[in-house]
């Protein structure tokens, strides 16, 4: 279905009954990454997943500038939109995980768990090769451009071993395919620097601190160093065969840990 969250189109999935449970992608994905575990949660959840702005088919709200504060306020619209009352579970990945941890550190009352993937909210992080490139003017935008199907799926093979081909092709479609989503990627790059977190993160290890939180982390992932797992607190577990998009690469096998962890 299709919201207007503040003035901006967003396309969410909604499906299944029970607790609500928001699930944010990273990029370059939309919240179709999520369908796999879905399936495993929807029996027994509510499963929330949008397209972030300017991502996927979500379109982006005039003046949206990429912020902490703007993507915790968008994460807040989608909720106030779907009339959720009580508190959630929320699942973060990669960019998603920014969006949805700074929501998280300004709503404590509205979380009820945290479960995070491969993301990063700290001041100390030092971005990836691929990251420096996209941050770089020009070098950024005619990377992404010249990025073909058949790159694309090596590239995914290589960062993401266990991923299914279709999930990879429709990923390229929604994302790289797309000039609007390709300078989405620019923005969301160039407008986050590790020092944003600096204040954040210590209000998210409070959080996390008293919320119960479960990290999984596929060791991978060459872009976000399985070092960078534990130090969200909670409970932590690694995940030796599978890189970046874990939630991707084996979502039978998370949306079952997932529901293990929601009903304790």
């Amino acid at each position: 279905m299709t919201l207007l969250i503040q003035n901006g189109a967003t396309q969410i999935i909604d499906e299944g009954a029970g607790e609500p449970t928001l699930l944010l992608h990273g990029v370059p994905d939309s919240g179709e990454m999520w369908r796999g575990v879905i399936a495993q949660l929807a029996p027994r959840f509510r499963c929330i997943a949008p397209d972030l702005p300017g991502m996927g088919r979500s379109a982006t709200p005039a003046g949206f500038d990429y912020s902490l504060d703007s993507m915790a306020d968008w994460v807040d619209g989608v909720v106030k939109s779907l009339s959720i009352d009580e508190p959630l579970n929320l699942v973060v990945h990669d960019f998603g995980g920014q969006f949805g941890l700074a929501w998280a550190v300004k709503h404590p009352q509205k979380v009820r768990r945290l479960a995070i993937f491969s993301t990063n909210f700290f001041s100390s992080y030092r971005w990836h090769p691929t990251a420096q490139l996209w941050r770089t003017p020009l070098l950024g935008e005619l990377s992404l451009a010249l990025t073909s199907r058949g790159m694309w799926r090596t590239q995914m093979k290589k960062f993401a071993p266990s991923i299914a081909a279709e999930q990879i092709d429709q990923t390229y479609d929604l994302s790289i395919a797309n000039p609007q989503v390709r300078r989405t990627i620019l923005r969301m790059y160039r407008a986050t620097n590790s020092e944003n977190f600096r204040g954040w993160e210590d209000r998210l290890l409070e959080l996390t601190s008293h919320t119960p939180t479960y990290v999984l982390w596929g060791d991978r992932d060459p872009f976000a160093p399985m070092s960078q797992a534990e130090r969200f607190g909670g409970t932590v577990e690694h995940f030796a065969d599978y890189g970046h998009w874990l939630p991707a690469e084996a979502p039978t096998l998370i949306g079952q840990r997932l529901l293990a962890f929601f009903q304790r």
